[in-house]
């Protein structure tokens, strides 16, 4: 039988891409409309971030995650909502005098990081389990971080989607499960692929960890640029869900930008429908992700 395959779109991520591609959304009412026409084209799952409507860089103003929250419900888009608590762990410092943090550092406590969450109460947020090196800065998440601030997430219901960059993140992850830190009977994770300097974007690379999840594990994996699409073919054959959207790629082939997010998204189904398979509708997305269930534990 056919098997339904969550396609989750990540509407704009947090990176200076406005300039790479117009049509990259940034205030609250675009962010909210591409991921309506993105539950239209198949997505079942929107993962948000929030920009600046005046400068078009990445934001955690908590007044606007809830503008795009509230766009959303109160038009009756279903689509289920992922907000990321990625933000707030960037650091940046001078090579010759480490100890002074320069422009582009932003580090912020853990209840910082999740009052949105608190104030929205999402289906989902994303839990980055990821200390890495990125462009120029590198990416902070200590350990006692992440399990203060999945702890302070679990407590209202929410699920954890753990944000995993490479085999040395999923070992920690997996241990936060297995230490209980994680409390979710079906833990969630998300294999990022392609983002210099963590896993390559390939299906040996996707394997590797797919083998390593835990076995009762949910899993979805994306990669970037012009490895989108070949990740979500490698995603669906190895049984996992899949993720795209215009954080990862702006491109619909070389050269040629993405008017916005539904094209990807269309693409993505033409390539699960290819294969066999078929995309997840929210209701089988919430089935499979086991939403209610965890939610009323949390009550």
């Amino acid at each position: 039988m056919a098997r339904p395959v969550i396609i989750s779109c990540a509407i704009t991520g947090g990176s200076d891409t406005k300039h790479m591609n117009p049509a990259v959304p940034v205030t609250p009412k675009e962010i909210a409309n591409e991921a309506i026409s993105a539950h239209h084209a198949g997505a079942s799952i929107a993962h948000i971030h929030v920009r600046d409507p005046k400068t078009a860089k990445a934001s955690m103003d908590p007044k606007l995650y809830k503008e795009v929250v509230d766009r959303l419900r109160n038009a009756g888009c279903p689509i289920l909502i992922n907000l990321t608590t990625g933000p707030g762990g960037i650091l940046a410092v001078e090579t010759d005098s480490p100890h002074n943090f320069i422009s582009g550092s932003a580090l912020s406590s853990a209840e910082e990081r999740v009052q949105h969450i608190y104030e929205n109460k999402p289906d989902l947020c994303t839990l980055d389990v990821t200390t890495m090196n990125y462009s120029d800065v590198a990416v902070t998440n200590t350990k006692a971080m992440l399990e203060k601030m999945a702890g302070l997430i679990q407590k209202i219901g929410v699920k954890i989607e753990m944000e995993v960059f490479d085999t040395g993140q999923l070992w920690q992850a997996s241990d936060m499960c297995n230490r209980g830190i994680i409390t979710d009977p079906n833990p969630l994770f998300q294999l990022c692929l392609g983002i210099p300097w963590g896993g390559r974007a390939t299906m040996e690379s996707m394997q590797l960890m797919r083998d390593q999840l835990p076995s009762n594990a949910k899993w979805a994996a994306f990669g970037i640029s012009r490895l989108e699409f070949p990740m979500v073919a490698a995603a669906v054959v190895l049984g996992g869900h899949v993720r795209v959207g215009m954080e990862d790629n702006l491109y619909l082939s070389r050269g040629v930008l993405t008017p916005g997010n539904t094209p990807l998204v269309e693409r993505a189904v033409k390539i699960i429908e290819a294969i066999g398979e078929y995309p997840a509708s929210v209701n089988e997305a919430r089935q499979i992700l086991e939403l209610d269930k965890l939610g009323a534990a949390a009550e």
